[in-house]
């Protein structure tokens, strides 16, 4: 069994970050549906720039919102304004095809990657 890629979001715009929330990251309904994800899944937050990372659950946002925040202590080192990319992995006893999408400036699908 290994730890494998599932669902990603590439080049996603944090559009707040909330750092008296609890450890979590809301995410457009629309953009979890597209990569795969869950909400309440466990994920891996990178900041593109920094290279700071983190954990966080998937909170649901609004449905076509564009809305990634950052619901921690963490919104104090990823700022609304950061790109980030945004993992899932599943344990897995086969290589997995993961779902991996783009979005724009907007947090607007762009495409499968």
């Amino acid at each position: 069994m290994r730890w494998c890629l599932r669902s990603k979001i590439e080049k996603a715009t944090v559009t707040q970050a909330s750092p008296e929330q609890a450890g979590s990251i809301t995410i457009d309904e629309a953009l979890i549906k597209k990569a795969g994800f869950w909400p309440g899944e466990k994920v891996f937050v990178v900041n593109d720039a920094s290279d700071m990372r983190l954990q966080a659950y998937i909170v649901s946002g609004p449905k076509g919102s564009g809305v990634i925040s950052i619901n921690s202590p963490a919104g104090q080192a990823i700022v609304a304004g950061d790109k980030i990319t945004i993992m899932g992995f599943e344990l897995s006893a086969e290589p997995l095809t993961p779902t991996a999408i783009q979005v724009d400036e907007h947090n607007y699908f762009v495409r499968y990657l």
